[in-house]
């Protein structure tokens, strides 16, 4: 019997969990989920004939590599930084292994020795990244097959809460990884417009939103992602003027995570001395310093800080939160950013019936018989509840579907990869339009 390792039960999970689940009884297929909690794999499992879950530690090797030798495909949703030592086990033991985030160099140094033992390691076959790279390929492919030349590729993603279970001021709720939430961003974010390199160091991004229109829904805020430079080649646009890669938010958003950056409570580079004995309103104080402001409350002197009025929807945003109370932290040595997210996990907790939001939109400006040209490719897709998420859709189905082509030997690509290829995403996107994955295209001439 074929076997299936998937490697993390969290948030994202589930929507893979299940789709390869119901392959495995058709196809005859074993499929063992792992976790660190193993209430948390049995619970994805359920009764299933054909899987289990069990428990692991993924730092404990002999553990890990006697799951991974059972395997003939590897599915790791563990955090991005853990891939590595799953890859280096993947590579002795001669598995395959599909992740859904973005590909490390180190990784990419395995591609030869990956290649070399006929593996294929397929990282980016999420949602963003992954359906993104897929879309965009699809539409870039269909654009240059019928003689178009590109001018400039923009595209947006963004997680997000469904109008319909918006209730909190920041409009925004946690569907995915926390920590990556409050880490966003940092570093420089870089991107290509008409010809010119722009650079935007974490200290400004979130200042430097631009607005974005989408069909039906209203505008939202985008600020760039971290590095959109990287896909000129992969994506085959070496000489395109404009490429840009961005992150959707609801309006409001972004000053107000400005305002926590300008504080530094997402700075996660250190620990807080005794912060178990601190309470939020202290902390806010403690990165206050010798600023005294006008006003002598703690909030006052916050608003004077940031510019704004003791009123305005920052200041709304930030006392909801509950920074300005004398609650206990009752965390020891932590990282502001990490206090952060101690906090944001209890306040941005999806609620039982909460629905989330998914929306993509790519961009595309190409020259066809002397015309230019933009379309508009857009995605938006509603979860069903607070664990069957967009998301967790999003993100898993094109892991499942890309599990069960491998299974099935109809990929024949090697080495370390991402899905841009047109033997991976005609497939994968098909099977996702099945799913309601489908995206709606608006196309207009322009000057």
């Amino acid at each position: 019997m074929k076997s299936i390792l998937i490697i993390g039960a969290g948030r994202s999970a589930t929507a893979c969990i299940k789709y390869v689940l119901s392959c495995a009884k058709e196809s005859g297929w074993f499929v063992t989920v792992a976790d660190s909690d193993p209430e948390l794999a049995a619970h994805k499992v359920g009764n299933h004939p054909n899987g289990r879950g069990t428990w692991l530690d993924v730092m404990k090797v002999n553990d890990r590599r006697e799951l991974i030798e059972r395997a003939d495909v590897v599915v790791s949703l563990l955090p991005a930084h853990l891939h590595l030592e799953v890859a280096h086990d993947c590579i002795r033991l001669k598995k395959h292994l599909i992740t859904a985030s973005y590909v490390s160099k180190e990784l990419y140094r395995l591609g030869d020795e990956a290649r070399n033992r006929e593996l294929l390691f397929m990282g980016e076959m999420g949602l963003d990244p992954g359906i993104d790279h897929m879309s965009a390929m699809a539409k870039i492919d269909e654009i240059k097959a019928k003689g178009g030349k590109l001018l400039a590729f923009r595209s947006y993603t963004g997680g997000l809460i469904a109008p319909e279970s918006d209730d909190n001021p920041w409009h925004y709720k946690f569907t995915w990884n926390p920590r990556n939430v409050v880490l966003a961003g940092q570093g420089t974010a870089q991107y290509l417009e008409k010809g010119k390199y722009k650079y935007i160091p974490y200290n400004r991004l979130f200042k430097q939103y631009w607005l974005l229109d989408v069909d039906g829904m209203g505008e939202y805020e985008v600020y760039a992602n971290r590095d959109s430079l990287l896909y000129r080649e992969v994506y085959g646009l070496d000489k395109i003027p404009t490429i840009l890669r961005g992150t959707i938010r609801n309006r409001g958003f972004c000053d107000a995570w400005n305002a926590l950056i300008k504080l530094g409570l997402t700075d996660g580079s250190f620990p807080i001395l005794e912060a178990q004995n601190m309470t939020y309103h202290s902390l806010m104080e403690a990165y206050l310093g010798h600023y005294k402001g006008r006003g002598g409350s703690v909030k006052e002197r916050t608003a004077d800080f940031l510019g704004e009025k003791v009123d305005s929807p920052v200041m709304k945003k930030l006392e909801w939160l509950g920074l300005f109370r004398k609650k206990k932290i009752k965390m020891s040595n932590a990282t502001p950013a990490l206090m952060l997210e101690h906090l944001l996990l209890e306040k941005w907790r999806l609620q039982p019936g909460d629905r989330d939001m998914i929306i993509m939109q790519h961009e595309f400006e190409y020259e066809l018989e002397g015309k230019k040209r933009l379309l508009k490719s857009t995605l938006i897709l509603r979860g069903k509840d607070q664990e069957e998420t967009a998301m967790s859709m999003l993100v898993g189905l094109p892991l499942g579907i890309f599990v069960k082509l491998v299974m099935d030997g109809r990929i024949k690509t090697k080495g370390v990869q991402i899905p841009v290829m047109e033997e991976v995403y005609r497939p994968v996107l098909e099977e996702l339009q099945s799913f309601g994955v489908s995206f709606v295209e608006k196309e207009v001439e322009i000057d």
